[in-house]
């Protein structure tokens, strides 16, 4: 078991007991839209906006809100494009921020802001992917199925590693082998609590508590910003930072 999932399931975690609830429908409702756009209302027929439909279903978003959200993005209304930002914040820790946004220099404004507020620099685009895998990130709620026949579907299917929390089984993939995991997901009628692309740091760096501190507080920030989906960094969530972070 590699040190990626848990680092992803701690940052889960963090982000479950911070975030506001209406901020993670919003988030959601921008990535029905442009999923709508992209491949159209069919929910059947467009994997990107099943998947959406699917974390809204995992966050209780009412069955209202996910409709309207599929009947805005078959309109003609807001055009969201995708937007990656890089850089660094203090204690030169990576951050990579991605942001879906009606209004490019209105994003990039605020989140240079946030950068330079907080002791940070923002970076051009490219300058810290090396740093950073994409890998798919699968949260399953445990059910009455065997676990052990379970993970070996899974891993025929692509995933690399498992990881048992509670009630939850958290699922990380290659970027390549998303799809065909969410399509055995599917084929075996189990429905993922929460499915996503992820940013994942190939190392981490230890800060000092009040200096990790102070990043976590950066990424609330940048959390904080309207138009950003996801924030990722490379500071080790050491199992001392996770209590504080929970106190």
């Amino acid at each position: 078991m590699s040190g990626h999932s848990k680092w992803s399931t701690i940052k889960r975690k963090k982000g479950a007991l911070d975030a506001k609830r209406s901020k993670i429908f919003s988030k959601i409702v921008k990535e029905i839209q442009i999923a709508v756009k992209e491949g159209g209302p069919d929910i059947e027929a467009n994997p990107r906006l099943r998947l959406a439909v699917n974390n809204a279903k995992g966050a209780n978003m009412p069955k209202d809100n996910v409709e309207r959200a599929i009947k805005k993005g078959s309109a003609d209304g807001e055009n969201f494009t995708e937007v990656t930002f890089e850089g660094y914040g203090p204690h030169g820790i990576a951050i990579f921020i991605d942001c879906l946004t009606d209004n490019n220099q209105r994003t990039v404004s605020e989140v240079r802001a946030v950068f330079n507020k907080r002791n940070g620099n923002l970076g051009t685009n490219g300058s810290l992917s090396f740093m950073f895998d994409r890998k798919g990130v699968f949260t399953v709620i445990k059910g009455d199925f065997d676990i052990e026949e379970f993970e070996l579907e899974m891993i025929d299917a692509g995933a690399e590693d498992f990881e048992l929390e509670d009630d939850k089984i958290i699922i990380t993939t290659a970027l390549e082998d998303f799809g065909s995991v969410q399509k055995k997901l599917e084929e075996l009628k189990i429905e993922a609590e929460n499915a996503e692309l992820q940013r994942i740091p190939n190392d981490t760096k230890v800060l000092a508590i009040e200096d990790a501190k102070q990043i976590m507080d950066m990424i609330d920030a940048f959390e904080e910003l309207d138009d950003v989906q996801n924030v990722f960094h490379n500071l080790e969530m050491t199992d001392e930072l996770a209590e504080t972070l929970n106190e």
